[in-house]
This record gives structure tokens, C-alpha cells and sequence, in this order.
């Protein structure tokens, strides 16, 4: 019997249960891993509470990160052993799999190896954070050197994955922070430049900083009423990413920016990377060239046993942490 965490009914925190639950053995084209960590993610608190992009199928299982040691393979699966150290991509519907237990079984095509050097609380915060920002600053908008990368809510996961991607890279990461409590943390994490958006004019500050030009790119998890700002602190021929939707007020379309500007506001989620193999494949390849050699480092805000899942949940959504949350089993 494994640990098992599922919810019956959507709702807060309080909804989450862990259950012994028999795990079958791994299927065709599946791996079974006795988990060591799982990593949390925003889009799974939406998940379950029933505001995301799919609605669960109850009983729901929950979580797309996980890693561990291969337990068993099951047939048609190539290239991972029982043994084996080994993370979880988030490349499924939570309909389908979850990785919030101490079993599981998750599709082959979604389980890679990562560099040894990593903790296993490390490795279960790689893949949503990485390849989320990677997929729209590398894979779509080619951020290069010089380039100056918006990046609202700077102080997430995947926040900071997109200040240490740019960085790797040559550009010039602008962080947003609700205020200046976080501003040393974000410094300390890479950011060239910090902006408190309810103290500053985030529009006079980013235009300062950029002499006048506005950004090339804004990777924005938020959207509202603040999208009308970011267009107006955006580049002729900027890239906006829509890839979160955090505010709870209408996120207005500033058309005369856009049409002025010839700018692209895009909605972007990590799936459309890891639904391509060859596009998942070029993500894995330059996510783990930066974890071998530390311009990629996860950072993990606090750690909870599997049991405290509400807790970890709860903090979560605090709003508090810098970095990633993690469960370990």
C-alpha cells in the first residue's frame, strides 16, 4: 500500500487527504518510482480548487513533479532501469497521473535522468519551473544578450528560473515584487534591477532602464489590470507572455499599445513544449547543461513531510515564499 494524496470534493487546502492506496504495477510505456520529494505548483492549487484549465475528475489525485529511484518499468519502455535516479516533467493531463504519494506510476515519455549533483528536493523542483520559462524565452522568443527580460511575481519558481535562464544567456533580468520586502532576496538571486510595483512607477522605472527602448520581453504569470502598464514599458516589436492568470480583477487588451507598438501578446503554457519531443528533448538538453554547470540552481523555500500536505499547501498560497515549495516522503 502507498501514501497516496486525493481529494474528494474541490475546495481549500483543508480538502486534501492521504489515503493507503494500492499502486499496480507500471503498465505499457509507464515507470513506477518510489518518490523521494515532490515539488508544488500554482497551477495544482487551481487544480484543486477547481479553477484550472481542466476540471478533476473525482476522486483527484494531485502533483506534476516528482523524484525518486525507478521501482519497476513497465513494457515498451526503453533507457530507464529499476534503479535509476529520476525526475518527472510535467507532460500529462492530473486526470491521468499524480505525483503527490511515495509510489507512483508515471508515463516514460514524462521521466528524464538529471545531473547526480542534485539533492532529491533540488531535482523535484526542476522541470516545471526550467522548462516553463525556458519554453517561452529560449524556444519562442530567443531572449539573447542585451535583452532586457520583464519578469512580474519574480519572487516564484518559475520567476526565478526565468531571471537565471536570462542571465545564462547574456540578457538583463528586471524583476517585479509587490514591494520592497523582497528586494534583497531577488538582488541575491540575479536580477539586475528590482522594482517595487506598488511603491514605483514600474513604467518610469523600466523605461529608465532600458534608456527609453521598454523591454523586449515580459513574462507575466499575473495578468489584470497591470498588463496596460507592461504594455506601455514594452518594446516596438515586444513579446508579452500571458501564463498565469493570479489576479482575480479583468485583465483589460491596451489595443492602441499593441497596434502601436506591433507588439505580440501571447498565451503560453508549458505544454506546448512538452507535448513536442524534439521541443522537450532541446528544453531537457539545455535545462541539465545548466544544472551541471550552476547557472541553473533551484531554489527551495521550505520543505513539509508528505502528511503535512494541507500545511505545505496553505504556505503555498501565502504568497511568502521565495522559491519553490517541496514535500518530501
Amino acid at each position: 500500500m502507498a501514501r497516496v494524496v486525493r481529494f474528494h470534493q474541490t475546495g481549500g487546502p483543508e480538502v486534501l487527504q492521504v489515503e493507503q492506496i494500492e499502486v499496480p504495477p507500471p503498465g505499457k510505456g509507464e515507470v513506477q518510482i518510489a518518490v523521494k520529494a515532490v515539488g508544488l505548483n500554482r497551477a495544482e492549487s487551481m487544480f484543486r480548487s477547481g479553477q484550472y484549465l481542466e476540471d478533476p475528475k473525482l476522486p483527484a489525485r494531485l502533483g506534476y513533479e516528482a523524484a525518486g529511484t525507478v521501482a519497476a518499468v513497465g513494457p515498451d519502455v526503453s533507457g530507464i532501469a529499476v534503479g535509476d535516479a529520476v525526475s518527472v516533467v510535467p507532460a500529462f493531463s492530473l486526470n491521468a497521473y499524480g505525483m503527490y504519494a511515495d509510489t507512483v506510476n508515471a508515463p516514460a515519455h514524462a521521466v528524464v535522468h538529471h545531473p547526480v549533483s542534485l539533492t532529491w528536493e533540488e531535482a523535484a523542483a526542476v522541470w516545471m519551473q526550467y522548462v516553463t520559462a525556458y519554453g517561452a524565452l529560449i524556444d519562442i522568443a530567443r531572449l539573447g544578450r542585451g535583452d532586457a527580460l520583464v519578469v512580474p511575481a519574480a519572487s516564484s519558481s518559475v520567476g526565478l528560473a526565468a531571471i537565471q535562464i536570462a542571465n545564462r544567456v547574456g540578457a538583463v533580468p528586471i524583476a517585479l515584487t509587490r514591494g520592497r520586502s523582497k528586494r534583497q532576496a531577488l538582488l541575491d538571486a540575479g536580477a539586475a534591477h528590482v522594482i517595487a510595483s506598488d511603491e514605483q512607477d514600474l513604467v518610469k522605472e523600466i523605461l529608465d532602464i532600458t534608456a527609453g527602448k521598454g523591454a523586449r520581453v515580459v513574462f507575466d504569470p499575473v495578468g489584470g489590470p497591470t498588463l496596460a502598464k507592461l504594455t506601455q514599458a514594452t518594446a516596438v516589436r515586444g513579446m508579452i507572455f500571458l501564463y498565469g492568470a493570479l489576479s482575480t480583477e479583468a485583465t483589460p487588451l491596451p489595443l492602441f499599445d499593441v497596434l502601436g507598438k506591433w507588439m505580440t501578446i501571447r498565451g503560453y503554457v508549458m505544454m506546448e513544449i512538452t507535448q513536442d519531443p524534439q521541443r522537450l528533448e532541446q528544453a531537457t538538453s539545455f535545462i541539465n547543461g545548466g544544472l551541471a554547470d550552476g547557472s541553473l540552481k533551484p531554489v527551495i523555500a521550505r520543505t513539509f513531510p508528505l502528511e503535512q500536505i494541507v500545511d505545505a499547501h496553505r504556505y503555498l498560497e501565502s504568497n511568502q515564499q521565495i522559491g519553490k515549495v517541496v514535500v518530501t516522503t
